[in-house]
């Protein structure tokens, strides 16, 4: 738990707040304690969803439903107010670890201990069902051990209608957390209780293997396997149990039991109160766990520096900014040409560190391996937000960067994310560059609390492939992947493409095949009927251009590499096909240019990345060729304003010389509203930026030019 922060409230309600429990793009998680002296978790809900009636109507709906279930494996509703600026709703306080903490530290369970726990958690999914709600991501990390049983929490409460809308925040296509997520819902279908009984299944086979039953890595694979793989249930020693979890995992939802057939299947007494049917070293756990959650500080005042205003969302908050902007807060909190007035010359010296309070933020880049360009422009905009921070004569503390390199290698960015974690000063690391050491390094970085915020490493299935739990301090300062080619998608229906070729290159590994799934759930929105050609790795990515060009299509998006992309550009070239052409991101780079030569004109490609020639980021253009003599690389703006958005979180936090925690700044983050030069910063609850646009590039000549902002509010 971390503590209050000044713009926390310090009452909710008959709830005083005690501290933060967690933080994301919906809203704030408190400790409260009710007058009648009971522990409640309080979530509080961002006014800007509050101001969507259909999310009122709904929160109002969802709560009063919550209030029938009456389970004792079921989290209670204590409290709600949908009617508040900032709704919000009490729940129980569980003091204890989740049964995907148990299962890492402890291994596997024994038969009887997921027996019972399969029961448990089946009446408790009866009770879900019987008030009329469908919990949708039943998982280990949704199953808390307290000392007097397990609780399933998070159900069904909450969701604001924009995210079920367009399902672009999730895993573009999908709600849930795949791995345990039925094939339903990762075919982005409609979900009834048949989809809760195929999860707890997969939750009761990790309990007891150790392992989900179809595997960990890349977000594409686990959903092909859910959807048309068998399970694996290899090592489920209890041949009654393991007929059982074979019939909930039944691919058809009418060929599995319901909650109830569940409990009465699993013959076991369900103990209330009591957690001995556990292994020993989970119940040592549990009791340590809640020892430590339940050793509460006393009671405090939120407390308010000198001449600190708590900090506001909303509304409000844009109205102070504006309030501001003649002052030295534009510095920090403002856009466009404004921000470089307190930038030094660059023939002056750097700043020379003054006594005081110094904060440090990392930097994990990539500045000698295969990403070296994207690393060292991200490393030197890093550099610029830093000396235009220092450079203010108001600045509350002297703001430093601990650079390391990993050269893009997973061993390597292991031990970088070792050393800046291990550096007690380092309260927030930018980065890291690419999938391979976002793979590699997150973990680490999650266990140490770090918030960690890249502009870079973009895809879904980095982090999915590394955690089985949903990491809660990893910020996507950026659109993610999903969005361009949703955008890719909505470009070429625009264009007239009524049949666009998808080329599928495996060269391009995980995360461009993550991009063409993606891409073909956008098109059943619009008039498109795609023709899809998947190329192995080790073929030539030209042979299927007859093919394709044979079938009729006229237009192309082509994910995978940008050398490969090149030879896909010329065979189109030789056959005169003029249709819309597109890249993915990772392919619309200079080596696709130079490859492509001639045949590179013409072809286009959206990336989250604003163009450094456009209006609001020529004066950040114009510092960055001062300072290093080049142009910057595509996401250098968008570290700049990274770098910015953490100075200015901590300097929100700062009081005196006393540095903000880690957990601490992660919240503040996931609140963040900060207006930066490419956009503007604020996080979903899986602390994805939210994206208002992408942007269009064009190539013309040798170059890929800035054409303009693609609107996603719009489409």
């Amino acid at each position: 738990m971390e503590p209050l922060i000044t713009s926390d409230p310090s009452r909710l309600g008959a709830y005083r707040l005690l501290g933060r429990l967690g933080a994301g793009g919906m809203g704030v998680v408190y400790l409260a304690r009710a007058e009648s002296g009971e522990l409640a978790a309080v979530k509080v809900i961002q006014p800007e969803y509050a101001e969507e009636q259909e999310f009122r109507a709904r929160f109002r709906r969802e709560v009063a439903s919550a209030r029938q279930v009456d389970s004792p494996w079921v989290v209670p509703v204590l409290g709600a107010d949908a009617d508040a600026e900032s709704p919000w709703l009490a729940t129980a306080f569980v003091p204890g670890p989740s049964l995907a903490e148990a299962v890492v530290a402890c291994g596997p369970l024994p038969a009887r201990a997921v027996r019972v726990l399969g029961k448990v958690l089946a009446r408790a999914l009866a009770a879900v069902h019987a008030a009329g709600l469908v919990h949708r991501d039943v998982k280990p990390g949704n199953v808390l051990l307290a000392p007097d049983g397990p609780r399933l929490i998070d159900f069904g409460i909450a969701r604001p209608t924009s995210a079920e809308a367009t399902e672009l925040t999730s895993a573009g296509v999908v709600v849930g957390t795949p791995g345990f997520l039925s094939p339903e819902q990762a075919r982005a279908r409609e979900v009834g209780a048949p989809s809760d009984v195929f999860s707890l299944a997969c939750v009761l086979a990790h309990a007891a293997t150790g392992r989900p039953p179809f595997g960990t890595g890349a977000v594409d694979a686990l959903l092909y396997r859910t959807v048309h793989d068998a399970p694996d249930l290899e090592g489920v020693a209890d041949e009654e149990l393991r007929a059982l979890l074979g019939r909930c995992l039944a691919k058809d939802p009418a060929e599995r039991p319901d909650a109830a057939e569940v409990d009465a299947a699993l013959v076991e007494d369900a103990p209330e109160g009591s957690i001995d049917w556990l292994p020993d070293p989970v119940v040592r756990m549990v009791a340590e766990r809640s020892d430590e959650l339940l050793a509460l500080p006393g009671i405090e005042p939120t407390e308010v520096s000198p001449g600190t205003a708590p900090e506001k969302s909303g509304p409000g908050r844009r109205r102070l900014l504006a309030l501001a902007a003649g002052g030295a807060a534009v510095v920090l909190a403002g856009g466009g040409m404004a921000v470089w007035a307190a930038l030094r010359n660059d023939d002056e010296e750097a700043p020379a560190a003054t006594a005081g309070p110094r904060r440090v933020l990392g930097v994990h880049a990539d500045l000698t391996g295969p990403q070296k360009a994207i690393g060292t422009a991200q490393e030197r905009a890093a550099r610029l937000a830093v000396d235009q921070f220092n450079s203010r004569k108001d600045k509350p503390f002297t703001l430093a960067l601990e650079v390391v390199d990993d050269g893009g290698d997973p061993a390597r960015a292991e031990a970088a994310a070792r050393r800046l974690t291990d550096a007690s000063q380092v309260l927030a690391v930018l980065g890291p560059t690419g999938y391979d050491s976002a793979r590699a390094a997150v973990e680490l970085y999650e266990a140490a609390k770090m918030p960690l915020v890249t502009v870079s490493e973009l895809s879904v299935s980095a982090v999915q492939s590394a955690l089985v739990f949903q990491p809660s301090r990893y910020f996507r300062a950026a659109p993610m992947a999903s969005h361009t080619a949703f955008g890719t998608v909505v470009a070429l229906a625009a264009q007239k493409s009524a049949r666009p070729g998808l080329l599928i290159d495996r060269a391009g590994g995980v995360t461009g095949f993550e991009n063409v799934i993606l891409a073909r759930g956008a098109a059943r929105n619009f008039p498109l009927e795609l023709y899809p050609r998947v190329v192995p790795d080790s073929a030539d990515a030209q042979s299927v251009v007859a093919d394709m060009i044979e079938n009729d299509i006229d237009g192309l998006y082509y994910s995978g590499t940008p050398e490969r992309a090149a030879a896909v550009a010329r065979a189109l070239a030789e056959r005169g096909f003029t249709g819309p052409r597109f890249l993915d991101t990772a392919s619309a780079t200079a080596s696709f240019t130079a490859a492509a030569g001639p045949a590179a004109t013409g072809w286009q490609a959206l990336s989250p990345y604003i163009g450094p020639d456009s209006d609001p980021v020529r004066s950040f253009t114009t510092a960055y060729r001062k300072r290093y003599g080049a142009a910057p690389e595509p996401g250098a703006v968008e570290a700049y304003d990274a770098a910015r958005l953490v100075a200015d979180r901590v300097s929100a936090l700062s009081r005196g010389k006393k540095a903000p925690g880690r957990q601490q700044l992660a919240d503040a983050l996931a609140k963040a509203n900060f207006k930066g030069l490419a956009g503007t910063y604020t996080f979903d609850d899986n602390h994805f930026m939210t994206v208002t646009q992408v942007h269009h590039y064009l190539v013309e000549g040798d170059r890929f030019a800035y054409v303009g902002p693609l609107d996603m509010t719009t489409v």
